[in-house]
């Protein structure tokens, strides 16, 4: 598999691993079409193809979806072995409207990936621990991380997804107190930090009440921002001639080359602009992932060269 041969020299590169916790999901649009996804899913997916060989702890049904993750999974050359299989919930599942782009989710409870317990053994030396904030609606899920965070004392990335009714100020706010790096964007930002003042202000009050080394919020079409603890920041525009497809994953996108170059530590300029590029060019695609590994082999290409 082309993939594997090309992701080869950079894992050899470094023996410390992603952990990637949350939900695995279908993105099941209202053409009849279906695509896997789920934020920790697609961010798995996207830092498989760059070469950092993610182990992502989630869980499926006994069911004909669950089997169609595991086959994907093992096609794309990822590690299974964090991958739960549960007897009595299903595969997860989100229903897709999209509206000139936009979609609108409809995202169904009691799935599978609410259910995910302590997985048996985690890499020897992790790299960092990227969560988002859906798969903690449960307290089990909550237990389950909070362990894992325990165990392996890495530095923790959250990607606030607020997807109502699917999340609690409280929780948020715990997962805030525990984390390194967060990620949301600009209406998420106010939903935290309901203040009428700018976006920046906002930015540095959510800075100042827990201990985060950076906060990056994506503005979508108006591209990005990010701020660090030592009061430097940075923004990106993307191109104004972006042929859109749909919007889905466009942030999982983002989050994954975020983490690629806190990885590599890559300069933050540079690490957002890459960012933004490769989140351009997956809303050019439908649904968060896709087998085509032409997606990933310019980008491969350019960043290796620089």
């Amino acid at each position: 598999m082309q993939a594997k041969k090309m992701m080869a020299g950079v894992e050899s590169a470094k023996t410390s691993r992603p952990v990637i916790f949350g939900e695995v999901l279908f993105d099941c649009f209202s053409d009849g079409s279906e695509v896997l996804g789920g934020a920790p899913f697609n961010v798995a997916w996207h830092l498989q193809a760059f070469g950092l060989a993610p182990l992502l702890v989630s869980r499926v049904g006994q069911d004909a979806y669950g089997a169609r993750v595991r086959q994907a999974m093992a096609d794309w050359g990822m590690d299974l072995s964090g991958l739960q299989e549960d007897q009595q919930t299903p595969t997860g599942r989100v229903d897709i409207r999209l509206d000139r782009g936009e979609p609108d989710f409809s995202i169904l409870d009691h799935q599978a990936y609410d259910m995910i317990a302590p997985p048996e053994q985690l890499p020897v030396r992790v790299a960092f621990i990227y969560h988002g904030s859906l798969a903690l609606r449960g307290s089990m899920n909550r237990a389950t991380l909070r362990q894992m965070k325990n165990e392996c004392g890495a530095p923790v990335f959250v990607d606030v997804n607020l997807r109502p009714p699917w999340w609690e100020a409280e929780v948020v706010n715990e997962l805030l107190s525990g984390s390194t790096w967060v990620k949301l964007n600009e209406d998420e930002l106010t939903a935290l930090v309901p203040d009428p003042n700018e976006l920046e202000l906002q930015a540095a009050a959510l800075l100042a009440s827990w201990p985060l080394e950076l906060l990056c919020v994506t503005r979508g079409r108006h591209g990005a921002l990010l701020f660090q603890r030592d009061n430097s920041s940075f923004s990106t525009t993307p191109v104004e001639d972006v042929v859109v497809v749909d919007t889905v994953g466009a942030g999982d996108a983002f989050s994954a080359i975020l983490l690629l170059g806190l990885y590599w530590r890559w300069p933050m300029a540079l690490t957002l602009q890459r960012a933004q590029d490769f989140a351009l060019a997956v809303v050019g695609r439908r649904g968060a992932t896709t087998t085509d590994f032409q997606l990933y082999e310019p980008f491969l290409r350019d960043w290796h060269k620089q």
